[in-house]
Formats: structure tokens, sequence, C-alpha cells
């Protein structure tokens, strides 16, 4: 038992805390308040206080040392061995056990013990007696003082045994709250005593000592009828007070239990309590459907149908969608058999997979809204910028216009460089971004590329410029590039300013070009439209100031703006594995300040800035709103058209990059698992088409797009061309054990193969080819597949023949007056016959003559007799289909 408090033990023993106070300095036990504690020896000492205040005997709860009678006894007999040999000693162990006779007392001594019984029983009797008189005039007294002053004697009576009752219960609780061993002592202490009487010899000290313990025993009896007397009537009193807070304290220890299920303990301390009723541990009750009143716990059945609302992300297995529905896994996938999809607990399922088979269960279910961290950062960056701090930033122009229109030497004479002189064949075949300084102030251009295959390229350029600079040559008019150009302007929804390039040419016609565009929903101001047109030339520099102004005009209607002093946000323009510097980026700022040291997240790929360099090749420090840039530092290549964002932490950068190169790799199976189960569908029942695999790698990420789109665009019903692999940078080993894998040519633009990757592929004899130019590879590409492809027989019809008329011959047989009517009819030729446009007779030529004469062919507009070999059917309106096989190369459409 642990100590408690001065209070709770009042409260255990139902008496004032004053009270108690008194008694434990009376026992010398010191108590100043009522928060100090009463160890197990202080509880111990107010016991045996209080014992010898209602003269009881004090106990000595030191245990008796216990005897040991020892009735066994061992030793050991060494014996000699007899026999002629050496003399030889054998130990044999005996074991003594001691008889141990009781005398019993004599007759003398047992008449004199009969003796005192019966002194004892007589003084026994005599203390009955006294009690009974001394309670009789107890009663009379009460009685007689009720009879002179009842309510005086009542209240002294009372008093006086609330007294007694008090001193007896505080005696009670403490001597039962003391320890078991207090009370096995005294156990163990009697039973020792008897067991001591009982083997006593001596007879006057055996009498003493039975004397004694009658005398002990006869006053324990006194003493407890005594305190039983009066601890029943204090219990009564005590009942009838505490009847009036019965009700209350029922209602709290109720409110207790509906609360957090606990109640107090005899100390005041929190019990666990199971159930409210006043059942019993052992008590089972059975489970059925009952009310969970008056605190007692209860099994309630659904009274309807529980529907949930779950939300389904785009991926979730099936064991994580039973236990969304708190359903057993087997039920989920047995819904999906019968749906005809043969699942496992762990395979994932797709978003709408996921929400038919909660549907079919009879729950609700939604899209859950899932935020990637690469949103996440965007969304907290975007918080960030204070929009009241805008500033006016340049503009963003994107030059767009057909092949050799002259978008790149419109540019060049507006900052003074050559661009066109470092490209292969003096046309475009990157992303170009660089911004001017003019009059006007300053400029950010792109220039596209003006090839088809470049449409991708083009369509991000359109993206993130403000306004578009279509080119289109005078000379030329406007061409299939020029209409693309114009539908990612509109589909960009950025204001357009037309430049008619090439005037200074003899044969430019401005008009013709206007009225080109008209036709496409490009009206000019002039005629009563809202597209500028300027005519330049990119040659003499003509109507170039016209061009910058009114770039200018449309910037200042537009009111660009964007927060410079803020984490900096924009567009990845171009990318490439440059050899000696790695992975750089060109990028375009959006908003805020890009500069060296920053972290950016672009995509997949994330790291810190190691250098800032502008179009010119110089170092910067900073790029501000609506410049570009090309980035150093960055751990792979980055995807163009990608966003870039600046972060503050690595750690966030690292896991955004990995959960979005996660994403890309489970959006690249499903789309292989797609392309399977199509071509799956596609080939049933057809000839096995040809495969043709490709290995591409180019300089900068938009080419390899380009070519990649470009190439597999080439495939059709007969060849089906893909692309294995594409990637930045030079041809490698591992490149080329990859296409010598995949049986693919190796296609290398503005890139060539190290040593290592020359040699193995030297060795194992792949196809390997170069080129500089996007046209040239796709043309030899075309060129190559045509050739696998072979020849194939083509039917082609020559002639055709209508009958007039049908003559029979005993000679001839069956002959047909024909008059034909399209081509030429040969005799060596394969026919049909032809009825109501249904082909019946498929064969060849008996007879063709002309009048009466035979002939080799017939040409359009004559008449002649045709016969039919093994066919006697001939009508009047049937037609005689004349054709010819023809051998062709098989191409590509």
């Amino acid at each position: 038992m642990s100590d408690v408090t001065v209070k709770q033990l009042a409260g255990v023993l139902g008496i004032t805390t004053e009270k108690l106070m008194e008694q434990l300095a009376s026992a010398g036990i010191p108590a100043k308040s009522e928060d100090d504690t009463i160890s197990n020896e202080s509880k111990v000492k107010l016991l045996e206080f209080l014992r010898g205040a209602h003269g009881k005997e004090k106990k000595s709860l030191s245990p008796r040392k216990k005897v040991v009678l020892k009735r066994k006894s061992k030793e050991v007999l060494r014996v000699a061995s007899s026999g002629g040999g050496p003399a030889k000693t054998k130990s044999i162990n005996i074991e003594v056990k001691k008889k141990k006779r009781s005398v019993g007392p004599s007759q003398s001594e047992l008449a004199e013990i009969e003796k005192e019984r019966q002194a004892a029983q007589e003084a026994l009797a005599e203390r009955k007696r006294q009690l009974e008189a001394e309670e009789q005039a107890k009663n009379e007294a009460e009685a007689a003082a009720k009879q002179k002053a009842e309510q005086a004697a009542e209240q002294a009576a009372a008093a006086e045994a609330e007294a007694a009752a008090a001193e007896a219960e505080t005696a009670a609780e403490v001597e039962a709250a003391t320890e078991a061993d207090v009370t096995e002592a005294d156990a163990a202490e009697d039973s020792e005593e008897a067991a001591a009487a009982a083997e006593k010899t001596a007879a006057p000290k055996q009498k003493l000592d039975e004397e004694a313990e009658r005398k002990r025993r006869h006053d324990e009896l006194v003493n407890q009828q005594v305190q039983k007397a009066i601890s029943e009537r204090a219990n009564r009193k005590r009942r009838e007070k505490a009847g009036a807070a019965d009700n209350k304290r029922d209602k709290g220890r109720g409110a207790d239990r509906s609360g957090d299920k606990r109640s107090n303990t005899r100390y005041g301390r929190k019990q666990l309590h199971v159930s409210g009723s006043s059942h019993g541990r052992g008590e089972r009750k059975a489970m059925r459907p009952v009310s969970a009143g008056k605190g007692e716990h209860g099994f309630q059945m659904p009274a309807a149908p529980v529907v949930k609302t779950v939300a389904i992300p785009e991926n979730i297995t099936v064991a994580d969608l039973a236990k969304e529905l708190s359903i057993k896994a087997s039920d989920v996938i047995k819904v999906l058999m019968q749906m005809g999809m043969m699942v496992t607990i762990n395979q994932p399922l797709d978003q709408d997979t996921a929400i038919l088979v909660v549907e079919e269960l009879g729950h609700k279910a939604e899209e859950a809204v899932v935020q990637s961290k690469a949103e996440i950062l965007k969304q907290e960056s975007e918080q960030e910028i204070d929009e009241e701090n805008a500033e006016t930033r340049p503009p963003v122009v994107t030059v767009m216009g057909h092949v050799d229109h002259g978008k790149t030497s419109l540019l060049d004479y507006i900052r003074d460089t050559k661009v066109t002189d470092k490209e292969a064949g003096g046309i475009t075949q990157h992303i170009g971004a660089y911004h001017v300084t003019t009059d006007k102030g300053v400029i950010s251009f792109i220039d596209t590329p003006g090839h088809a295959a470049f449409t991708a390229m083009r369509a991000r350029g359109a993206q993130v410029t403000d306004i578009v600079i279509l080119v289109v040559a005078a000379n030329d008019g406007v061409m299939p590039q020029t209409q693309e150009g114009i539908e990612h302007a509109k589909a960009a929804g950025v204001p357009l300013i037309v430049a008619v390039n090439k005037i200074d040419l003899p044969e430019a016609n401005v008009d013709k070009v206007k009225q080109d565009l008209a036709s496409h929903e490009v009206v000019p101001e002039d005629w009563g439209g809202d597209v500028q047109f300027i005519e330049v030339s990119a040659l003499t520099g003509q109507g170039i100031d016209d061009l910058l102004d009114a770039i200018s005009l449309q910037a200042e209607v537009m009111e660009l703006k964007a927060v410079k002093d803020s984490s900096a946000s924009g567009i990845v323009v171009e990318s490439s594995l440059d050899k000696g510097r790695g992975p750089v980026a060109t990028v375009l700022v959006k908003n805020g300040t890009l500069k060296k040291g920053d972290m950016i997240l672009c995509g997949e790929q994330f790291g810190r800035i190691r250098s800032l360099i502008d179009e010119s090749g110089h170092e910067i420090d900073d790029a501000g709103p609506s410049i570009p840039a090309v980035v150093l530092g960055l751990s792979g290549v980055p995807i163009a058209g990608d966003e870039f964002l600046v972060v503050k932490n690595k750690k966030h950068a690292r896991e955004a990059a990995q959960e979005h190169r996660e994403q890309e790799r489970e959006m690249r199976l499903k789309r292989q698992q797609a392309a399977k189960l199509e071509n799956l569908m596609s080939q049933m029942g057809q000839e096995e088409k040809l495969n043709v695999n490709l290995l591409v790698k180019a300089d900068v990420q938009g080419s390899v797009e380009a070519l990649r789109e470009s190439l597999e665009n080439i495939s059709n019903d007969d060849v089906d061309v893909k692309v294995i692999s594409a990637g930045v940078g030079g041809i490698t080993n591992a490149d080329a054990q990859l296409a010598a894998a995949s049986s693919a040519i190796i296609i290398g633009f503005n890139v060539r193969a190290d040593k290592a990757a020359r040699e193995f592929i030297k060795e194992s004899d792949l196809d390997l080819h170069y080129f500089s130019i996007i046209y040239e590879a796709i043309d030899q590409v075309k060129q190559s597949v045509t050739g696998i492809l072979g020849t194939e027989v083509k039917e082609e019809i020559i002639g055709i023949a209508d009958v007039k008329d049908v003559f029979r011959s005993s000679k001839f047989g069956t002959i047909a007056g024909c008059l034909v009517s399209e081509g030429v009819v040969r005799r060596d030729n394969p026919i049909r016959v032809l009825r109501d446009n249904v082909v019946i007779f498929e064969g060849e030529l008996e007879s063709l003559r002309r009048h009466k004469d035979d002939v080799n062919e017939v040409k359009s507009g004559t008449e002649c007799g045709i016969g039919v070999k093994q066919y006697k059917d001939v009508q009047s309106g049937d037609q005689i289909e004349c054709y010819e096989r023809v051998e062709v190369q098989r191409t590509l459409e």
C-alpha cells in the first residue's frame, strides 16, 4: 500500500481532518497540515495507540523465531572387506529416524483443567449478565431522559455515540489498512503459541500459559462484542445522514462514467471502468442490439447502409482502396473480376477504374486533388510576389515565318550580327533567344526555325512570347510554315505584327501578300483590320525603324509589367549538353531576378547556378524580367519548354525533381502499355509490319524533339518507324551497344561518336549516319525504308468495252458485239466481265476481231467483236474491263 495524505486517510476513515490531526498528535506522529504524507509505519503506530486507548493489548509485530526440530540424523559406517587381497574399507550410509512421544496430562491435571474451564465459563456468564444489566440501565436512563428533555437527551446521546463510533471506526479502518504481514504475524503467533503449549512438558509452566491465554481470549471476545454494537449504531446514523447525498453522488459518478469512463478510488485516484453498470467483471452479457444507456456499452445495429465518400488519387492499389472503403480486399477483387479484370491485392488501379469500383460497391467517389511538390513550391513563390511593386518590363518578341523568308537576316540587321553564317546550309536549326537595346528601349527576341519539323519548337516560342512578328517574303507570299505561324499566334492569344520582307526585289508584290493573309483572317489596318503591316528589307534596312516603333507601340498598349525584386521564375527555351561545361540551358526570365548562386528547379533537373552567360558569351551576375540567359550548373539537361523556379532549399528541390521524374516514368510506362495493346489489336488478323528502329543523338534538346517527331511520322500501315532512344550529346559506347541489341540505325545530328563507340560500331557492322540539316536526315530515312519495302504489283485498268449485242456462231461460239468506250482493249491482257458494276467473271480473251480481221488491240470509240474464253453467258449491257498488272516500287506516303 502506498503512502497517503492526511486528507485522504481522513476521507477513508470517515472522520474530519481536524480530529485525525488530534489523534496523530496524541500518538506522537508529526503532521502539520492535511497535505502531509502518512507512511505505513505511522499507520501502524497510530493503530497501536488507538488499541491501547481502548484497553487492548499491544501486539508484537516482529515475527517469532521459527523452531526447527531435527528428526533425522545421518552416520557413516566403515566396514573392512573380507578376502585374501589387500585390506579395503567400505562406507555405508546409515540414516537414523528419531521417534518422539507426546505424554499427555495426568488425571489430576485433567481435573484441574476442567475446573478452570468451568470457572472461565462462569466468569463469562457473569460478564454477560453485567453487560445486560448495564445495557438495561442505560436504556432506562435514556427513556427517562427522553421524557424530561427528549431533544436535549437525543443530541447528547447522538454526540456520545458519534464520538465512540468514530474512535472505533478509526481503529478498525487503520487496522484493516495495515500491511498483510501484520495479520499473518498474528496468525503465525497463535499457531506457534499453540504448538509450543502442546509441546511443553513442564506442568507449572503449561498451566500459567494456558491461564494467560484464556484470559486474553476472554478479553478479546468481550471487546469485540462491545465494538460491534457501537459500530452498528454508528453505521446506522451515518447511513441516515448520507442518504440525502446519495442521489447527488450517483449523478456525479454517472457524469464521470459518461465522460472519460473513470471514477475515484478510495484515495481519490482515477480508475478505468469497462462498463458503467454494477455487473461484476466475471459476468458476461449476450451480444445483442441494445441502447448504450446508463453508461453501458452496447452494440448498435446500423439502421441504413453506410455510404462513404472516398477521394481517389491518380493511382491506388487494391489493398488501399479496400482500406478506404473499410471492406475486405477480396470484395474489391470480386467486383473487378466481374468487370473483366484479373488483379492482385497489390496491383495499382488507375483513377477511372477505381471510381467505377467505388460506385459499383454503392459508395461515392471523387477525384483527389493532389498537388505535387513543384506546384506547392510554385504557389509559395507566387504568394511572396507583391503585385503592387510591379514595374514595366521589356516585351518578348517571337519571329516566325517560312524557310528562307529572311527571319534571321532581319534580326541580324537589328543586332548587327551574322547568325546565319554559323548555321548549316544557312538555315536556323535552333531557337535563339537574345535581347537588344534600341532607341525604343530593350526588346527580347526569340528566333524560331522555319522548317516544318520544328513545329513544336515554334509552339513553345509562341507560348512564352508577348508579340509575334510574322515574316513573309514579298516575292513568295504565304507558305505552309507561314500558316502554322498564324495558327500558333492565335492559339497563344498574342497580337500579331506582319513584316513583309524583301520589298527591295523587283518581283515583290505586297498587295498579293495582303490578299493571301486576309484569306487567313489576318487583315491589315489600312484594309479595316487590326494587324500592323510593316514593309521592310533585311538587306538595306528599309522599314526597320518602323518595325521597332510598331513593337514599342504594341508593348505600350499591352502595359507589360513584372515584379523585379522577387524570386525568379520563367521557362527553358533551349537546352544542350556541352562537353566542357556540362548541361547548358537557355532560359527566359518571366518574373523576378535570376542571380548567380540561386538554386533552381527545372522539371526533372535541379542545381545551383554556377554561371550566368548572356547571348554574347559574357558572364553576368543577374538577369531580370524578359531577359534571356544561359545557365550552367544543372544536374542534367532539362527539357525545352519546362518552367524553372528558384527555390530556397536544396532538399525541397531534389524531392520535387525526384517526384517529377517518377511521374514521368509512370506516364511513360502507361503509354508503352497502351501502345502495346493498340499494336496487338491492330495486328490481329493482319500481316506482320516492318519495324525500323532508330537511335537519335543531337546537339540540343529542340533538335532531338524535332527529329523524333518527324521520323516517327514516317510510319504507315506497312512500316513502323520507332525511335528507341533519343538524347542530347555525343554518341557513346552505351548508345552503340543499345543500337546493336535493338538492331537500330544510329543517327547523329551535329554530334559525333567517340573512339570507343566508333570501334564498337565498326566491329558490330552497325548503320551510322551523320547529318547537319534536318530534312536531309528525314529524306534519307525515307529512302532507306523505301528500299527495304521492295516492290509490289498493282493492277491498272487500260480499257472498257460496252456489250451492245450478242451473236452466236457454230464456228466461233458466242461473240459479243462491243464498243470500246474508254482506253484500249488488248488481246493478250486479262479481262473481267461486269454486270451492273459487279464482277461476274474473270479470265482472258479468246478472240478480238475488227470486222473480219483478227487484231491485237482496239482503241476507244471503235466497234469490235470479243470472244471470252470459257464463258458463254455474256449479255447485252455488260461491260468487259481490260487491265494489266504493273510491278512498282513501294514508297512511304
